[in-house]
């Protein structure tokens, strides 16, 4: 019966949530508490990882991403346009359960709709989805949760910590977005998605 009450408040717990972030227009609403501390130390952990990926080994590889990686880069109207994009992860330094300090991954696909509010992964092993929502002149945020292998659903954000994604959207230049994805639940300590719009 404890057991059984336990869950059930659980599952209450989650169901708050989901309504909370469905509802929220404003990120800080919709975060887990989790999410807003990992978004507090985005720049530190950027700093981190990018240290720890030169470090090892990965200084030239750093050197050539130029202001796509530079945490203190980035211009104004961060919203992104509707649309399909090309997307990359670019993961640096390591929270120990990794050897490796920066791995760069090949383009996959992803998409923009709803008013800029909703991106989604749409192809490759781990896929994301999740809200944009607005937040400055400079930065969005996204909140959204990781879909894996050939699930065809996500969870519900706020339902499992290690699903759970929260980063910060820049805009690069006038091409180029990427977002911030300080301390993931796997391997790294920044992972950086890098945005590209594909021309119709």
């Amino acid at each position: 019966m404890i057991l059984s009450g336990a869950v059930l408040a659980a599952g209450g717990v989650v169901e708050v949530q989901a309504q909370r972030t469905e509802q929220a227009n404003d990120w800080r609403l919709a975060a887990t508490e989790d999410d807003r501390v990992r978004l507090r130390g985005w720049r530190s952990a950027w700093v981190k990882g990018l240290a720890q990926a030169r470090t090892g080994g990965a200084a030239a590889e750093i050197a050539a991403l130029g202001s796509l990686v530079d945490p203190d880069h980035s211009i104004a109207e961060p919203e992104l346009p509707d649309g399909d994009y090309r997307c990359r992860t670019i993961k640096m330094g390591t929270q120990g359960r990794a050897t490796l300090t920066y791995v760069a991954y090949p383009y996959f696909r992803c998409r923009v709709a709803g008013g800029g509010q909703q991106l989604s992964k749409i192809d490759g092993s781990q896929r994301l989805t999740g809200r944009i929502y607005s937040d400055t002149d400079a930065r969005s945020i996204f909140l959204g949760t990781m879909i894996l292998g050939d699930e065809e659903r996500s969870y519900a954000y706020g339902r499992d910590r290690a699903r759970d994604m929260a980063g910060v959207v820049e805009r690069v230049d006038p091409t180029h977005w990427r977002i911030a994805f300080p301390y993931p639940a796997y391997e790294s300590v920044v992972d950086i998605l890098e945005l590209v719009p594909i021309a119709p």
